[in-house]
């Protein structure tokens, strides 16, 4: 009975805090430094993810100081 309610919350990626600008910069700095100069098909993918999050983290650092 109260076992279906404890399970949604953490079901659904936008219910995930946002992480900062600081954390999300230093993946995308890792991402490169082990691929290289090239990134491969994957690699890309990860990193178009990382720049939306990286993105939206700084815009709510903007909407937070203002």
């Amino acid at each position: 009975m109260f076992a279906s309610s404890s399970t949604s919350k953490s079901a659904s990626p936008s219910a995930s805090p946002v992480r900062s600008a600081a954390v999300v910069n230093a993946e995308i700095r890792a991402l490169w430094a082990r691929a290289g100069s090239a990134l491969s098909s994957a690699e890309q993918e990860r990193y178009q993810r990382l720049l939306v999050e990286w993105a939206a983290a700084v815009r709510a650092d903007v909407v937070e100081a203002a």
